[in-house]
Order: C-alpha cells, then structure tokens, then sequence
C-alpha cells in the first residue's frame, strides 16, 4: 500500500513521505490563492472550489480565509455554507450532507499524530473520515475530531469539541460534547425570547 492508501484505510502512515507532503503544499498554495481573491469575486472562488474539491453541490459559499491541506478529499453537499475561518483537515475523507450551516472560526481534523512518541517523532500519524449530516448546523469555534459522524438535523452549540459521533436531530454541546436535548420548535421559541444558542 501507498502511504496515501494508507491514510484513507484509517491506518498509521508517514505523513512526511514526498507525494503527501507535494499534495500538502499544493493545498495551501490554493488556500493562499483562495484567500487573495477579493470578496467580489464569487465566480473565481466557486471555480476554485468546484476544479479541486471531490464533489460540490451547485449551491455553496465558503468565506475567506479558509484552509484545507487536502481540497481533494473533501464533499460538500447542496446548499453548503461556512462562515469565516473555516480549517479543513482532510488527511482522510471529510463528507458534508445538503444544507450545512458552519459558523465562524470552525476547525473539521480529520487527521491525528500516533499516541506513541516513537511513532509520533518518525512523522506517521492516522486519520480518519468525518461525516456531516444533511441539514447540520455547526456554531462558532467548534472543533470536530478524526472519524465524528454528525447525524442530520442536528446542532451543535458554539464552542463544542466534538470527540464522539453525534445522533440525528438533537442538539448537543460543551467539551466534549454531549446531547442535549431533541431538536424541536418549541427551542425556536425560546431562542427568540432568551438568546443565541449555537452562534
């Protein structure tokens, strides 16, 4: 197996190894080229997005800056959007259902270093995929680790570390994170009178 094939089986893989590092800085090299583009620029950031992302929907909108170290491995549903700050780690596939909302400052890892400090100096680390449901909404400065599935419906509050997969339809926060309590309308209510919830 290829350190690459490696990477996408969830198995440890010398991150350091030349074709991974070429593919690690031609990542960035569009990341920096995405960010230049001046706000007004729409139609060159989608071109950007759709020529080097896996599968994009015909609806999405990312805000500048954002940063993914592999475009490639990453799936964006219909109707996508992230706000600003958005820090995409994709050493194994990320894969993001229709209608996601991301907010400010939000980081997706899907990528880790091993636990033993041997390996951990020789460069190999793991990674995992990560999954987001369809109609998700993530709040500000949320973290989400290596091989978290996010069910459909769901939200997750502002400021969350999510460590372990997450069911549909619920609303789930803190560090780490947990469920709350079910998504349903009577919440909606209660977010108007009382104030902001997942950012």
């Amino acid at each position: 197996m290829t350190e690459e094939e490696k990477a996408l089986a969830g198995q440890l893989y010398f991150a350091r190894e030349e074709s991974i590092q070429k593919e690690r800085v031609r990542s960035q090299e569009l990341s920096y080229e995405y960010n230049q583009l001046r706000p007004s620029q729409t139609e060159e950031r989608e071109a950007i997005i759709r020529r080097e992302m896996k599968k994009v929907g015909e609806r999405f909108r990312i805000e500048a800056p954002f940063y993914c170290d592999f475009w490639g491995r990453v799936t964006l549903g219909e109707d996508f959007f992230a706000n600003y700050n958005f820090v995409l780690l994709a050493g194994n596939e990320v894969i993001f259902g229709d209608h996601v909302l991301i907010g400010p400052n939000c980081g997706i890892y899907a990528a880790g270093h091993a636990y033993d400090t041997e390996r951990r100096d020789a460069g190999l680390e793991y990674a995992r995929p990560v999954r987001i449901g369809s109609h998700v909404w993530i709040g500000g400065h949320t973290s989400i680790l290596s091989g978290v599935t996010i069910g459909d419906g769901s939200i997750i509050g502002a400021g969350s570390v999510v460590t372990r997969d997450i069911p549909a339809n619920v609303v789930a926060a803190g560090n780490p994170c947990r469920v709350l309590h079910p998504v349903s309308p009577e919440r909606d209510r209660q977010y108007m009178e009382y104030g902001g919830f997942a950012g």
